[in-house]
């Protein structure tokens, strides 16, 4: 049968309208999650911290991680008087079991929990040759296992040791900040089993966010500042002989 120009264009766009209704339809609820009114990072209270490894367990467990491997980890300080710049530090299983007793009394003793710190400028981002390691728009640094070549790269670029290969995916392991957690409106898992509070989830486009009055009342540091990355990891208490 012979279709007339104006009958296919009546039906073209029949069709058009009825692609635009569905897709009305399967875009997300005004109250679903917007990332664009949240910019994310977090606390750490060095004087808070007692190295239990709750947040590296917690980790662990939550985000799959493989034996030997950690998207965050504890680190103790032990500071020698006499010698203060070259501290003695220690992290048997990245700390998810705690430690001994120190043997010398006389050292002063820390610990400090560590793991990607979500670099506004992340070197790792930088070096990616297919874009697989990217910023959200919220912040987060996110790997996509879809694009990422196991290259290490991003690896070698990371100034703070939070990468890994992971032994079966051959893909690239990291924090991200339990963003299967805090798109739903909860905190991250090492933030919610911290028995001290050591650790905050910040949300720094949140006026209400505990955060502001956080770093106003408090002086905080960052690590590796000569990096020039601009971490958002802020640390309280952070000791000199850190690196």
């Amino acid at each position: 049968m012979d279709v007339t120009r104006r009958e296919l264009l009546t039906d073209a766009g029949k069709a058009l309208l009825l692609l635009l209704a569905c897709a009305e339809s399967a875009s997300p609820a005004e109250e679903g999650y917007d990332a664009t009114k949240h910019w994310w990072g977090m606390t750490i209270d060095i004087e808070k911290c007692i190295g239990c490894g709750a947040c590296a367990r917690a980790c662990e467990q939550e985000n799959d991680v493989p034996e030997g491997f950690f998207r965050t980890w504890i680190e103790r300080y032990e500071v020698d008087p006499l010698n203060p710049e070259h501290p003695t530090v220690t992290s048997p299983n990245g700390g998810k079991n705690g430690w001994p007793p120190s043997p010398e009394s006389n050292l002063k003793s820390f610990f400090v929990p560590k793991l990607c710190n979500h670099c506004t400028d992340s070197p790792c981002v930088q070096v990616c040759p297919v874009g697989a390691t990217f910023d959200s728009p919220d912040g987060v640094v996110l790997v996509d296992d879809d694009y990422c070549l196991g290259c290490r790269y991003c690896i070698q670029a990371c100034p703070y040791g939070c990468r890994f290969i992971h032994p079966k995916k051959q893909t690239v392991g990291k924090c991200t900040l339990c963003y299967h957690r805090i798109t739903k409106g909860l905190t991250t898992a090492c933030c919610e089993a911290c028995p001290t509070s050591a650790r905050t989830l910040a949300d720094f486009k949140n006026p209400k966010d505990p955060v502001h009055q956080f770093l106003h009342e408090n002086k905080v540091q960052v690590l590796k500042p000569q990096m020039a990355t601009r971490s958002k990891v802020y640390y309280r208490a952070l000791d000199g002989a850190v690196r």
